[in-house]
């Protein structure tokens, strides 16, 4: 497997790979981290005729806090943020998230901007910016900075909102509030694949009811999805195993998950349904949740 002939550029600042963009255009194709694109070029299922590599570019490898907010540099290599302190004290839910792509190897090189632009409907790091209301920089040489919500910027299969002449700069995260609890889980084939079914899960509680609630499914539709239905549900609800199952259902109903040789539409269906109950439950622990009105037992998480 080879990939077809291209010229090769590696700027040095970010004008210069805006300037390559707006040259280019869509001919033109932006090498972040290099674990998507690069199967992609030997395939031949990506034909670009120049790959702007930005790993030279400095300052896109940033990791600060500003406000209570986590602001990263789309560049952060993904095994970076999984061992950033700041990363898993700010944004918990993103933290969950990354042990699940790939391997150590793959999260070596790989990046937090290139998963998100890349826009894979199985990845996980979008349905962290979908659960998490993410801020997404997007920088282009003709018209300077844009930010956009996560819930505008994936639009299908492999489709974003970046136009073709713009880089996913940056990564913006907000504050979670007192009395937050996450988590992200996936059903894989085995661990490092891609999930079937996905989800990162926030419930935030308040004199033990649940105040507010973010859900988002990767796997199950051509890009991640917000169970907002299931989200209204929770709220104002008590953390309690029937209302974990109602939220399962309220989370998949309408949808038509996609059949492969991995899984039919029904059953990953039904995993949908499952992790949103497992997720909520573990996430209302974590927010601090009586233990016994939950159920320690594994019945709800059949």
């Amino acid at each position: 497997m080879k990939p077809p002939a291209f010229a090769y550029r590696a700027p040095e600042s970010l004008q210069e790979a805006l300037s390559l963009l707006a040259d280019h255009g869509d001919e033109a194709k932006v090498l972040a981290g290099g674990q998507s694109l690069i199967p992609l070029l030997s395939l031949r299922l990506a034909r670009p005729t120049v790959l702007v590599d930005l790993a030279r570019i400095p300052g896109m490898a940033s990791i600060s806090e500003s406000d209570g907010w986590l602001v990263m540099g789309s560049m952060v290599r993904e095994g970076h943020a999984e061992r950033a302190p700041l990363v898993g004290r700010l944004a918990p839910l993103l933290s969950a998230a990354l042990p699940f792509i790939g391997h150590p190897a793959i999260r070596s090189r790989g990046t937090v901007g290139g998963s998100l632009a890349h826009a894979d409907p199985a990845a996980e790091l979008p349905a962290v910016a979908l659960a998490t209301d993410a801020q997404l920089v997007a920088t282009s040489a003709a018209r300077g900075k844009r930010t956009l919500p996560a819930a505008d910027f994936f639009r299908g299969f492999f489709e974003t909102a970046l136009e073709t002449d713009e880089i996913l700069t940056e990564i913006r995260l907000p504050p979670l509030s007192e009395g937050t609890g996450v988590c992200f889980q996936e059903v894989a084939r085995r661990h490092g694949d891609f999930a079937m079914v996905g989800l990162a899960a926030s419930v935030r509680l308040a004199n033990g009811t649940i105040a507010d609630a973010h859900l988002a499914l990767t796997g199950v539709a051509p890009q991640p999805i917000r169970a907002s239905e299931a989200e209204l549900a929770l709220i104002g609800a008590s953390p309690t195993k029937a209302v974990f199952e109602e939220a399962g259902q309220l989370a998949t109903r309408g949808l038509t998950p996609p059949s492969d040789l991995h899984g039919s539409s029904g059953y990953r269906t039904v995993v949908a349904q499952v992790l949103v109950r497992r997720a909520l439950r573990v996430a209302a622990l974590k927010a601090g949740a009586d233990y016994e009105e939950l159920d320690s037992g594994r019945g709800d998480l059949r």
